[in-house]
């Protein structure tokens, strides 16, 4: 099957990698390029957001939408991966946390601050990944990054678990939450159960299961490259521009089109169809330049 562009969102059940569910995907639309935006770690399940063809060029801005999480987290323990998954070891008793307590340790962790990744994590140190590093015994100084964290609600107190709500910016690391704030209140913490309910405008309803997956299957259920960018303002531009952003060239932003210099716009086609994105140049008069285009059988 032949797929010149698409989005697909796919809900990854518990123990699945995200590579496992790409391969799925790529056995039924070879030689269709596919890639996803977002790894989900196997213990956790939600929407995995696989790129077809074209839309594979749409994985940055994909990655930078909006994260809806539901997570449960359990006190008086911790782990060498943050999670349940890892080597479980005791921490102090919990007993004497109280609901409150919880919910008031949670706002530290909402804004914007630092945040230390878990040592079992794709970052780099020295060329290597951490979780490589991790395997060999080896503890690396993972350098901390600025994330945002929008929100995270209490909504179910049953000590020593408990679950909450999290809407956070991209490059959060929801099992490094958990950690802190066990931390925090002085008994530990880990996570024991994950579940992603949107990426951007990919919602955990809009999702088709890999069981049963087929090429109709997905077919029926891929998504405009268009949605990619959804949160864009949009430009349409005529036949000619088209054609100059195709070929390389800059053009003239229209004077009825107030720009902003390092904002990013959807490109659309007469159609209202993506072909692009594109960004002003700050020269007076503003020009577009491509951040990327689609190819031409990609636009939709």
């Amino acid at each position: 099957m032949q797929i010149s562009a698409g989005i697909l969102a796919v809900a990854k059940p518990e123990g699945v990698t995200s590579r496992d569910a790409v391969n799925v995907v790529q056995r039924l639309v070879r030689p269709t390029k596919v890639g996803h935006a977002g790894t989900l770690d196997p213990l956790a399940t939600g929407v995995l957001v696989i790129c077809l063809g074209g839309a594979t060029r749409l994985v940055p801005w994909i990655q930078d939408g909006r994260k809806h999480y539901i997570a449960t987290f359990r006190l008086g323990v911790t782990s060498d991966t943050d999670d349940i998954t890892g080597t479980v070891s005791p921490g102090s008793d919990p007993s004497r946390i109280t609901r409150d307590e919880v919910i008031a340790a949670l706002q530290h962790f909402t804004g914007r601050y630092e945040q230390v990744p878990p040592q079992y994590s794709a970052v780099h140190v020295h060329g290597q990944r951490a979780y490589d590093l991790a395997r060999q015994g080896v503890v690396s100084e993972l350098a901390a990054k600025t994330v945002d964290v929008e929100a995270i609600t209490l909504t179910v107190w049953n000590p020593p678990d408990f679950t909450v709500e999290i809407l956070c910016g991209s490059g959060t690391y929801v099992r490094s939450i958990g950690r802190d704030v066990g931390h925090h209140l002085g008994c530990g913490a880990l996570m024991t159960t994950l579940e992603r309910r949107a990426v951007g405008p990919f919602s955990l309803d809009r999702c088709v299961t890999l069981d049963g997956l087929n090429v109709e299957l997905i077919t029926q259920h891929l998504q405009p490259p268009r949605d990619a960018v959804a949160h864009l303002p949009p430009v349409q531009l005529t036949v000619e521009e088209m054609q100059k952003l195709r070929q390389g060239q800059r053009c003239l932003c229209a004077p009825s089109i107030t720009t902003a210099t390092g904002q990013d716009y959807a490109a659309l086609d007469e159609n209202g169809d993506l072909i692009g994105v594109i960004t002003p140049t700050d020269d007076q008069p503003p020009r577009w330049t491509s951040r990327i285009i689609l190819p031409f059988s990609s636009a939709k």
